[in-house]
């Protein structure tokens, strides 16, 4: 086998590949195994054909074709084996010369992991980290959430005010005529929480149980619901209930019925642990974001097109997945973001967001090779017990940590965190 190697770009090769006529005699013995299986011959079973009567029934025109496939498929991947490349993607193969029994000639072109000059990952800088201390604020913050979640209901005879619980019946009306979502019956809604559309829940307070009233508004021009976007209505109103929020006092009992605390400073005290663990984490993340990115930029690192559109898919089905839990359109998001269409949005955010990703991957992918990291199968089997345990609830969630192709990410996602260990380890003394 001749291979003649061109560069096209630092992260496309193309091959041209000459076979003759003793590697396509290899490749006809393998058509023909292939073709005696479905051939048809009087006096032998369908599937029972030795090689040499197939050779002498075939169509020549079927065996060429069969043989031509068969050695282009072996060709293929040992050029690019033996030219040390690694083909991102399916080559495309072009026959450029075919004499049956005596030369084949094809080209096969397509994306390679390039090559990565790792620029010096042990003299990075580090910036200065923020504070880990946590302040009493934060705390107060976290200690109001779990009063709230703990809070009592008491019934009340006086007017709504902003925190009260309202149970209400209610239609909303559009040209007089009720509109789909828009009734509710003994609804209950914390007046403050921002579950309705603006002026909703503002137009309760200061009512009494057992009042009616009409509430006139006007949706929001981004809601949703086409129909009703930008469209006024008028939602009637029946107050039936005041319920008043009762918050406990922080103390031993309530502590108690929290978590497993026997006091109140032992609450306090485990709040100030979790705070200042996620603020330590932060900062991890941060500094890691901050070593990799100068490492990128000190290092040499092409993008292959096909990882910069794999990665841009993966990004756009998040912003996707998560404007569907905001109940939001793609349109209206790429409005407020300041863009004039999805176009805008992927040639100046998304993509070159894409290729920092794809850059900071390869980067730390040739890091690991450097230094010799791996994923043990230890740490790969303790990494998968503790997902499966996490996910115990879930069957299904649990069995995918089984599959193949969810172990191998298992195990890519080890391989990053002891790379970035390293990066860490190596400018942070």
């Amino acid at each position: 086998m001749k291979i003649n190697r061109e560069t096209i770009s630092k992260t496309k090769v193309k091959l041209t590949i000459t076979l003759d006529a003793s590697e396509l005699k290899d490749a006809e013995q393998v058509a023909l195994v292939r073709i005696a299986k479905t051939l048809k011959v009087p006096g032998f079973r369908k599937g029972r054909i030795p090689v040499a009567v197939a050779a002498k029934h075939a169509n020549p025109a079927v065996l060429a074709e069969e043989t031509a496939n068969t050695a282009l498929s072996k060709a293929v991947a040992e050029a690019f084996t033996s030219e040390d490349l690694r083909a991102l993607d399916r080559p495309e193969v072009e026959v450029t010369k075919f004499v049956p029994s005596q030369e084949l000639e094809f080209t096969a072109e397509t994306e390679i992991m390039p090559d990565i000059k790792l620029g010096n990952y042990k003299k990075l800088k580090v910036g200065k980290q923020d504070s880990t201390k946590v302040e009493q604020a934060e705390i107060d913050e976290v200690l109001d959430r779990i009063r709230q979640q703990m809070a009592t209901k008491k019934e009340v005879e006086r007017k709504a005010k902003n925190g009260d619980e309202v149970i209400i019946d209610f239609v909303g009306k559009k040209d007089g005529v009720a509109f789909d979502g828009g009734t509710g019956n003994a609804y209950p809604l914390a007046l403050g929480s921002h579950s309705f559309i603006p002026g909703f829940e503002e137009a309760i307070v200061g009512h009494k149980p057992g009042e009616s009233f009409d509430i006139p508004l006007s949706f929001p021009e981004d809601y949703q619901a086409k129909d009703l976007a930008g469209q006024a209505v008028v939602f009637s109103v029946e107050l039936k209930k005041v319920n008043e929020q009762v918050l406990p006092e922080i103390d031993d009992e309530l502590a108690a019925k929290v978590g497993p605390f026997t006091s109140a400073d032992e609450l306090l005290a485990d709040i100030t642990k979790e705070l200042t663990a996620q603020k330590e984490q932060t900062n991890r993340q941060k500094l890691q974001d901050e070593l990799v990115e100068q490492l990128v930029a000190k290092s040499t690192v092409p993008v292959p097109e096909i990882l910069k559109k794999d990665r841009l898919e993966s990004i756009e089905r998040d912003v996707t997945q998560n404007l569907l839990y905001q109940g939001m359109t793609q349109e209206t998001w790429l409005e407020k973001q300041g863009f004039k269409g999805k176009d805008e949005w992927l040639e100046k955010d998304a993509g070159p967001m894409a290729e920092k990703q794809v850059q900071a991957s390869l980067v730390l992918a040739e890091l690991a090779k450097a230094e010799n990291i791996t994923a043990t199968e230890e740490e790969l089997a303790a990494k998968l017990q503790e997902f499966k345990e996490q996910y115990g609830r879930q069957p299904e969630m649990v069995k995918r940590f089984d599959e193949p192709e969810v172990q191998r990410s298992v195990a890519n996602q080890i391989l990053t965190e002891k790379t970035l260990d390293l990066l860490v380890k190596e400018n942070v003394k």
